[in-house]
């Protein structure tokens, strides 16, 4: 299942607007994966973990490459969040902004999918996905 939602990129001159794809999978089920596109184009991925992002709704969960928090100014109601991404030359960082209400139907619809607490890995495939044969 996933959902468009347009979030708010902050950046030094101001901010822009960009569509984000948000995707849930019970096959992977603690984690949301996110695409920031520019029309048929993929920006950026990234994978969240759905207990995070619930969680940074309601107060700042996160620390190093990611971190959410809640943000509620001016009429609107967001999730802030951090992005750092590292190479070995350099460090870069993002700040969107998801509107709260459009992230918490995602969140729900997801647990239609599979509930909080009934997660569950299948760590025999896993092994295999990881060890060599």
């Amino acid at each position: 299942m996933s959902a468009l939602i347009v979030v708010r990129l902050e950046a030094a001159t101001g901010h822009v607007y960009v569509l984000a794809r948000f995707s849930y999978r019970g096959g992977d089920p603690y984690a949301v994966q996110v695409e920031f596109l520019d029309g048929a184009n993929v920006l950026a991925r990234w994978h969240f973990d759905r207990q995070m992002l619930a969680e940074g709704l309601h107060r700042p969960v996160g620390e190093g490459d990611v971190a959410f928090r809640p943000e509620k100014d001016a009429g609107r109601d967001e999730l802030r969040v951090h992005l750092l991404a590292r190479s070995t030359d350099r460090q870069e960082d993002a700040v969107v902004f998801v509107d709260a209400g459009a992230l918490r139907g995602f969140l729900h619809e997801t647990y239609a999918v599979i509930a909080v607490g009934e997660e569950s890995l299948d760590l025999d495939r896993l092994l295999e996905e990881f060890l060599p044969r």
